[in-house]
């Protein structure tokens, strides 16, 4: 049989490339050096942590992501107490795959699971007031979260409802209710309360605003929910 491309390595890259040229037909010889799948996206046991930092093979590679298990503990191996390999999984490049992106979707497509195991995650958390605590998943866990107070919570929630009642060609769902006369007296915060939200000129800040939601609220929105690593 005759190729037509060979890839070389199995990282995210690769795979997705190997996998849309046999979509499109294409004949792929797909290989790797290592003794396991992700190249330096790769998520390794115990053991291969402790090989990939002793290795020679990527060279200036190593430096970067260096010594893994060594770093913390020099000339060492994993000792027993820590249990089986394979109930470890240390990323090289820690990374995250938004469940309902674009990219779950060229993952699908190019059948990527064939050569990559990718593990939902069983929860995040974060750190405030000296405690950390746990990014709630479902309505239980919200009921029960420290991170906001009963009367916060109330209005988060009518925040999320907005969210996702949100239709571009329905003003109904854009929570204005009022006319510019009707708040021609009041204050500019009241104002950006009472009137509708227009997402071509509304900054964020004035949709929390909007919906009185405390700075600490917005932070954990924001960062521990979307996932934005700054406020810009």
């Amino acid at each position: 049989m005759a190729l037509q491309v060979i890839v070389l390595g199995t990282g995210l890259t690769e795979c997705i490339l190997s996998g849309l040229l046999s979509v499109e037909g294409k004949k792929v010889l797909h290989m790797d050096r290592n003794d396991y799948y992700g190249g330096d996206s790769a998520s390794l046991n115990l053991t291969q942590a402790c090989w990939f930092n002793s290795a020679r093979l990527w060279g200036a590679l190593l430096t970067k992501l260096a010594q893994l298990y060594r770093k913390f503990r020099p000339d060492q191996t994993p000792p027993a107490e820590l249990g089986r390999d394979r109930d470890y999984a240390v990323d090289l490049i820690p990374k995250f795959i938004i469940a309902s992106g674009e990219l779950t979707k060229i993952l699908v497509h190019t059948d990527v699971t064939r050569y990559l195991e990718f593990k939902q995650i069983a929860g995040s958390f974060v750190y405030r007031d000296g405690k950390i605590s746990k990014v709630p998943s479902n309505e239980m866990e919200a009921l029960k979260s420290p991170l906001m107070g009963l009367f916060e919570k109330r209005r988060a929630k009518k925040f999320f409802e907005f969210l996702q009642g949100w239709k571009d060609e329905d003003p109904a769902t854009h929570q204005g209710s009022w006319t510019l006369a009707q708040v021609s007296l009041l204050s500019l915060s009241d104002i950006s309360r009472l009137l509708g939200i227009n997402l071509d000129k509304d900054t964020m800040q004035t949709v929390y605003t909007k919906f009185g939601l405390e700075p600490g609220t917005q932070d954990f929105i924001g960062h521990a929910m979307a996932l934005y690593l700054n406020d810009e």
